[in-house]
């Protein structure tokens, strides 16, 4: 289960690191507090990884291991050479500027009468909100909610599912929480300064070395009974 754990974490810390819902966090924590933005995002990417991991354990009972172990291998080839081609193809400022955008987009539209707002208008909104939103802050259901489709069919998901797949579901469980634990703390506490500090494409070469790395021990490896 050791070497799951360190894949699992090696793989979400270079996924993740610079990635839209790293932004997202980033930015939610300049202009919300810090913890509720980092509950709703973490519990989003926790959960993700915990349901990535059963559908990958499930796909050896659904379909022949020996399937699921070239799956594995050729998942790990493609996402190493994919972000290998991202690192020397495209501009580092590109998914800040679009999580920029969206988000900013956002505030502007909600944000335009809010200091015409009084309490009974506070109160008439607040016995309005969704019934989740009555219960949880609006701030930590946003961010829940970006990071949680944010995530739903990227890179760092499909490779989660193709780890549980071919190593110990658990250990990849493990290791990607913790990994998921320290880019999203990252996020929230460095702001957009660490965002920005960062260089996507090294972020991106290493998740590229290391992916493909990780296809060549799959297809090395024997395929388990």
């Amino acid at each position: 289960m050791g070497l799951s754990i360190v894949q699992s974490l090696a793989m979400t810390v270079l996924s993740e690191i610079g990635d839209k819902t790293f932004f997202a966090a980033a930015i939610l924590a300049m202009r919300h507090p810090r913890r509720l933005v980092l509950s709703g995002c973490l519990g989003a990417l926790i959960i993700m990884t915990i349901l990535s991991a059963l559908v990958g354990w499930a796909a050896p009972n659904l379909i022949s291991r020996k399937w699921t172990h070239h799956v594995t291998t050729v998942l790990f080839l493609g996402f190493g050479f994919w972000s290998l081609w991202d690192a020397f193809n495209e501009g580092e400022a590109e998914e800040l500027a679009e999580v920029e955008a969206k988000l900013g987009g956002d505030i502007k539209i909600n944000g335009g009468s809010s200091k015409e707002n009084n309490k009974d208008d506070d109160n008439l909104k607040k016995q309005n909100r969704p019934v989740l939103a009555q219960f949880f802050s609006p701030i930590l259901l946003k961010a829940f909610s970006i990071t949680f489709f944010g995530e739903w069919g990227d890179k760092s998901q499909l490779a989660t599912i193709g780890l549980a797949a071919d190593e110990n579901p658990l250990g990849v469980v493990l290791g990607g929480i913790i990994g998921q634990a320290l880019c999203t703390t990252a996020a929230v506490l460095g702001g957009k300064s660490l965002a920005t500090s960062i260089s996507e494409r090294i972020v991106a070469l290493s998740g590229g070395v290391l992916f493909i790395v990780f296809g060549i021990q799959s297809f090395l490896s024997p395929i388990q009974s």
